[in-house]
């Protein structure tokens, strides 16, 4: 049996694939991505309770994750707090995020966006389930909050990696693995594939970030759970290992990561 992939993070709720998941699901499958973490932000709630309900109704592949983009932090209120909340308690939900800091684009205040990154650490740390951190152009910041609100407890992932080896290097002591999307594979991306390169095998996750940053040799294509094969190649090669190693390695890793199994077929 080929190795299996674990596409750590994709957006598959109907804003991006309207006539819904299951074809792209099914092209994944046939190329050996057996297991997803599909992720439900946006500027409300509703892609949060379409990834809980995809992972309800496939509860062996997908598991969901909930919550609030930097983008959007400044739509946190009481109200929307608790519907989060009770979403991130159910049992398909493995994980809180994506959330953390965005200064790239701004598109909610600085201050805003740090508050509500904090608030939903520790709505992690209450719930007991690992963070997906988004993190741009924010690097120390986005360490100082993990530390300050006690990230460590849950440890999560910094996902779709855009940062150097020093951020790595902190990153994973305070408990968080480094997850690759397609980037890895860009030419410009020498800085992240160092990273690549060096970072300890049990802390390595693989994922596409459909529909956004298609893998070479697709660029240019809305990327989708199948591409996550093309950013696994990329990562085995900088690292002299084969793709079974690291299809092996990074499924295992996703596996303990979120506490639950992907199935096989």
């Amino acid at each position: 049996m080929a190795a299996k992939l674990v596409d750590t993070h994709c957006h598959l709720d109907p804003q991006y694939f309207p006539t819904g998941a299951d074809d792209v699901l099914a092209r994944a499958a046939a190329v050996g991505v057996s297991g997803f973490v599909v992720v439900g932000v946006g500027a409300d709630l509703a892609p949060a309770r379409a990834a809980v309900a995809l992972a309800k109704r496939i509860p062996e592949r997908i598991g969901a994750a909930v919550g609030i983009h930097p983008h959007d932090a400044k739509t946190l209120d009481d109200a929307a707090y608790e519907e989060l909340s009770t979403l991130a308690r159910m049992p398909e939900v493995v994980a809180v995020g994506e959330i953390g800091l965005d200064y790239h684009y701004d598109h909610s205040p600085r201050d805003v966006q740090r508050a509500t990154f904090a608030r939903l650490v520790n709505l992690a740390r209450e719930v007991k389930k690992p963070i997906v951190v988004h993190t741009r152009e924010a690097a120390a910041d986005t360490l100082d909050v993990l530390a300050q609100e006690g990230a460590r407890d849950v440890g999560g992932i910094i996902h779709c990696f855009s940062e150097d080896r020093p951020f790595a290097e902190k990153a994973i002591d305070l408990g968080f693995d480094i997850s690759f999307s397609g980037i890895v594979t860009f030419k410009s991306a020498t800085a992240i594939q160092d990273v690549a390169r060096w970072a300890p095998l049990d802390r390595i996750l693989v994922e596409t970030d459909s529909p956004y940053l298609a893998p070479v040799p697709m660029r240019g294509k809305p990327c989708e759970p199948a591409f996550v094969v093309h950013t696994a190649k990329r990562v085995a090669e900088l690292r002299g290992q084969s793709f079974d190693q690291i299809a092996e390695a990074t499924t295992k890793n996703a596996e303990r990561r979120f506490g639950r199994s992907f199935a096989t077929s």
